[in-house]
């Protein structure tokens, strides 16, 4: 039995098939992965900076690194983020095949 599809049937399969494309890329796009990371490590960072003892200041000279580092990473995560919503990736192109010209004979 062959399966015989319209030209429309095609078409949005076709459609369709790009937009689950379109979405799979914009899902792993690489800003919001590290953005991401960044958030979740900074988060981590600056509540072991909130809970670090004199012990642990006095070692890096009077500076609760800890507390300094999560919060940059926590910066650098959001400007991250938010660079992935102010410029989001854009839609492929879709493919333009030539068509063949007519033929005059």
């Amino acid at each position: 039995m062959s399966e015989h599809f319209s030209e429309r049937e095609l078409q949005r399969e076709i459609t369709e098939l790009e937009t689950k494309s379109t979405t799979a890329a914009r899902l792993f796009d690489i800003r919001r992965i590290i953005g991401g990371l960044f958030v979740v490590y900074g988060v981590i960072v600056t509540i072991a900076g909130f809970t670090a003892s004199d012990a642990d200041i006095d070692k890096a000279e009077g500076v609760n690194i800890n507390l300094w580092t999560g919060l940059g990473m926590l910066i650098l995560g959001l400007l991250f983020l938010l660079w992935l919503k102010l410029r989001p990736t854009a839609p492929p192109p879709p493919d333009v095949t030539p068509e063949e010209p007519e033929r005059t004979a």
